[in-house]
Formats: structure tokens, sequence, C-alpha cells
């Protein structure tokens, strides 16, 4: 079975100075998702400290914690294309912002209850991340619905930079928390966010129903899907980067807690302020994103980023008192910034590339091989850390991240300057 999508009943078009603020239902996205990422910026630095400071996890636990979260890429992300694909997009992502909200809650609940254990927060990192994967598998194709294709690189670019915005704000608030009330509270605010998030969406304009017809079984529209993926030399490309570089950002953020506490020596409550300083990175990523592909082209300008940026990741295992703080927020800066910049690119490229009937299952498809190594990375940086220490583990991950920005140049896009607009003709070579 396949689904097919009626015209918004309004266009999507806006010719405002405001740009895409002008469309109010762009407007209660944007809103609900800046406050989501809010919430779970708090998240990102509060759940591996519930684990260090009140359940004194070692290396390798918090290296299970990060995996657990990621691990439902594996198991729902094929699956969940073509699902989502049948259904409403936006009710898939009401639906995966309350079931958040409620596994989040859980954990101060317990903590206040004196029942909190390891394996509580597992099994909220692994549901909260079967969450995930259908709420992302929606979103992908929910923004094509809301504006024209011409607009995407600013829908992208804005939702990424107030979420990069959100996130400076609410990691730091994440670390005064965690000096005041203790770690768990925090996960109260992502349970409020999300609800908010949820109410946004309901505000939004219901656009019409997927439209049905009988095809392939689940397995026939995952290899269609998969198929059109891996043969698209430019999809393919990115594919491989994505894979690559999210194995080493997860193998090195998985342990990065721990490694600015006990390697580094930071006060547990700068924790939160040195990830607000890396987030600023999101900001400058996304506000650069629109002018650079103006300027240089947007398979240019990505290509520069991954060479040029990324190599300043290899600061970060120079973290210490002192000047050293000051090389890690440089390098973290750099890292986060090229990491937006290219979600932005990429992102708006495979929306407006794949044909509408295969988007959902083609961002799945894709999300699911990428995805599938960021788990993997989470278990190699805690084993890493465990046996060869937790700077030496930074240097190894950092420096993959480094040869990852290289992958590109094996591509047809070591000669573009401009990402292609709809799929070669069949039977057409690109390269």
């Amino acid at each position: 079975m396949t689904a097919t999508l009626s015209p918004p009943s309004e266009s999507p078009q806006v010719r405002s100075r405001w740009g895409l603020f002008a469309q109010r239902d762009f407007r209660l996205l944007w809103a609900g998702q800046t406050v989501s990422r809010l919430g779970s910026s708090v998240t990102t630095v509060a759940l591996p400290l519930v684990a260090v400071l009140t359940l004194d996890a070692g290396p390798l636990a918090t290296g299970l914690l990060a995996s657990a979260i990621w691990l439902p890429w594996l198991l729902f992300g094929l699956p969940a294309g073509v699902w989502v694909g049948r259904v409403s997009r936006r009710a898939v992502m009401i639906g995966c912002n309350l079931g958040s909200a409620a596994l989040f809650a859980s954990v101060p609940v317990a903590g206040w209850f004196g029942v909190l254990t390891m394996a509580h927060l597992l099994a909220v990192a692994f549901l909260s991340g079967v969450s995930s994967v259908f709420f992302d598998a929606a979103d992908q194709a929910y923004l094509p619905e809301l504006v024209a294709p011409e607009d995407l690189i600013e829908g992208n670019a804005k939702l990424t930079g107030s979420g990069s915005a959100a996130e400076v704000a609410g990691r730091g608030l994440a670390g005064l928390i965690v000096q005041l009330v203790g770690a768990a509270a925090g996960l109260l605010i992502d349970a409020v966010s999300f609800l908010i998030a949820a109410g946004t969406l309901l505000r939004i304009r219901p656009r019409p129903e997927p439209v049905v017809r009988e095809q392939a079984g689940m397995l026939g529209q995952v290899r269609e899907g998969l198929s059109f993926l891996l043969g698209d030399p430019y999809l393919r490309a990115f594919l491989c980067f994505g894979a690559a570089a999210n194995f080493a950002l997860m193998g090195y953020q998985s342990i990065l807690a721990l490694f600015l506490v006990r390697a580094a020596g930071i006060a547990p409550g700068w924790v939160g302020a040195f990830a607000s300083a890396a987030a600023v990175g999101g900001v400058l990523g996304s506000l650069a994103a629109r002018p650079l592909c103006r300027r240089l082209g947007a398979a240019r300008g990505t290509r520069i980023v991954l060479l040029t940026v990324v190599p300043f990741g290899l600061l970060m295992p120079l973290a210490g008192p002192g000047p050293g703080t000051v090389l890690f927020v440089l390098g973290s800066l750099a890292v986060v910034a090229a990491v937006a910049l290219c979600n932005i690119v990429l992102g708006s490229f495979r929306q407006s590339y794949t044909p509408p009937e295969l988007l959902t299952r083609v961002a799945a498809g894709s999300m699911f091989a990428v995805h599938a190594t960021i788990p993997l990375g989470a278990l190699a940086g805690g084993a890493l850390g465990a046996v060869i220490g937790l700077r030496e583990t930074m240097w190894v991950m950092t420096g993959l991240l480094t040869l990852a920005g290289t992958l590109p140049l094996f591509s047809p896009l070591r000669t573009v300057r401009e990402l292609p607009t709809a799929p070669p003709p069949e039977g057409e070579i690109v390269g």
C-alpha cells in the first residue's frame, strides 16, 4: 500500500519581509518545535547526570544509556517510514509528544519515591527512542506539506536555528537545575515542553488525510524506498557520510559528561554551560546556511564546511582547566555549526528531491541507516572509555569525525556546485 496526499487547501508560498513567519501554521510548528528542543536540551544534560550523580554509573553504563535512546531505529526505523506514509503526520507527531511527556515525567516521580533505578532510566531512554523514530519519520514529511519547495531551506534553517538557540538556554538551565534541585527534576521541564509542542500541533489546520491505494505489502514498500535511496548517487553519498559521522559523534558524546567531570576536572554544574556554548554553533550554522548556499552553491558550500570546519573538533580532547576550556568550546562550537548547516542543506535536498510518494520511506530509510551507527558509537565510546581512558577515546572519535568529513570527495558531490532538484532520467549515469 502507498499513500498520496492531495495538495494543501491553501498555498504555502509566502512573499513577505517576515518570510515564513508570516504563515500561521509554520509559526505554530516553529514555536512548538522550539519549546520542545528547549526541554530536550535539558534532558541531554540531565539524563546522563542522573545516572552519574544519582546512581553512580560508570562509562559502560552511560554508554548503554545513550545507546538505548537510539537502538529503536534499528528495530522500527524501516517499518515506521511505511506506516507513517499511510496516516496523518500531524496525528503521529501529537501522539509521540504526549507519550514522551509521560515517560520523562516518570523519572523525577520515581526519584521522589526512592525507587529510581538504572533499569528505569534505560527503559525511559528506549521508549522515548521509539517515540522519536515515529515522530522524526512524520516530521521529515510534514514540513513539505506546510511550505513550498523553494521555502524548504528557509523553513529548515529557521527550525534548526531556533532549536539551537533553545539548546543554548536549555543546557545552561540544566546545569543550574542540577545544582539547585538535582538532575532528575530537570526532566520535568522536558515533559512540559512535549505537552506544549502537542498543543501547538493541535492548533495547526489539518491537511487532507492520505489517500491510500493498494500496492505492495510492507516489505515491498520498504524495498522500494531502499532501492531509490541506495540507487541514487547523491542520497547514497549523504548516507555514508551521515552513518560515519553519527558513529563518531555519539562515540564521544556518550562519555562527554564523564570526560568533562572526571578527566578534564570540570565541576558538574559547568557541564551544562559548556554544552550551551557549543550549541551556539547550531545558531551560527543555521544563519550561514542560506547565504552560503547562494554564494557558493549548496554542494560546494557543504564540501568546504566539512573539510575546513569539522577538523576543529580535534581541539575538544585538549579540554582542561584554564586555556583548555577555551579549546574545548571552540572545537565543540565548530562541530555543532558544521553539523547544523549540513543537516539543513541535506534535509532540504532530500525533501525536495525525493518523489512525494516515496518521501516518508526514503526519509525513514536514511534515518534508519545513519541512526543505526549511533548505538554502536555509544557502545564503542563507553567501552573504549573503560579500556583505554576517557581522553584517549575523545581523540579516537574526533579523529574519526574528521575523516568522515572527507567522504563526500568520493562521490559525484566532489565536482558539482549545486545539488540537483530532481533525480536524473532513468539510465543516465551521474558521476
